[in-house]
Formats: structure tokens, sequence, C-alpha cells
């Protein structure tokens, strides 16, 4: 589950406005390079909106089923706002509704169980059973 924790306003090329959707995923526990330390973070990614500030804001708080996700993409430069440091990253955070989660799932399960004479019978392989 993702909770919706806040929204902005952008401008498109035209200069007509539109909100994004701040969503945010649960707490996981993160180590510390640095400290070794562990501490505690949740993953961000923003999505485009159809609607209008009011509903924005109503929005909020609304958990929706889905997670998110590391996405590799070209590289791009991102600049640290506190520090002044630039990066070059080539991942994003996105939103993945369940859905497709669970499609994904499904069909990784699917390819395992074609291969299934890769398992073992009693701690035979089904590879020694042909061979015999």
């Amino acid at each position: 589950m993702v909770r919706i924790v806040g929204f902005k306003q952008r401008e498109k090329e035209d200069g007509t406005s539109f909100f994004i959707l701040e969503l945010q995923g649960g707490i996981e526990m993160t180590l510390s390079k640095e400290t070794g330390q562990f501490y505690a973070t949740a993953k961000k990614a923003y999505v485009t909106s159809t609607f209008d500030e009011q509903t924005c804001k109503a929005l909020v708080g609304s958990e929706m089923p889905g997670s998110i996700q590391k996405k590799e993409v070209e590289p791009y430069n991102y600049v640290i706002q506190e520090t002044g440091e630039e990066l070059v990253l080539q991942h994003r955070w996105v939103f993945v509704p369940e859905s497709d989660n669970t499609a994904r799932q499904e069909k990784l399960v699917d390819q395992l169980m074609a291969d299934n004479y890769i398992f073992s019978r009693n701690g035979v392989s089904d590879l020694a059973h042909q061979a015999i």
C-alpha cells in the first residue's frame, strides 16, 4: 500500500497548470554505509493527475494498493538542495499498481512451473528419472 502524502502544482510547456500527487510507501529500515546504524526511511514517487487543487487536498491521507519501485532510466543530473552537490542518477522511483505486481508475480510463477523438470521428487531430479 502507498499513501498520498501531498501534492504540488506544475506547469506544462504551454503555461497551463496541473497537479501531481506525492506518494509514499511504507516505512523501511536501511543500514547507513557511513555510520553502520539503521535509519527509518520511505520511498516516494510522484504521479500526474487530472484533479483540481481541492480534490488533491481531499485525497491526502488516502491509501492505494501498490508499491513504489526502482526503475532504470537514462542518466540525468540531480542536485541535492541542502548541499548543492550534483549527482548523476540512472533510476527513478515509480508507482506500480498492485494489479501490475500481481500479474508480474503470476507470470513468474507460470514460468517456473513451465520448467517443472528442475524440481526434484524425493531428492532425485526429474532429469535423473529421464536418464534411467
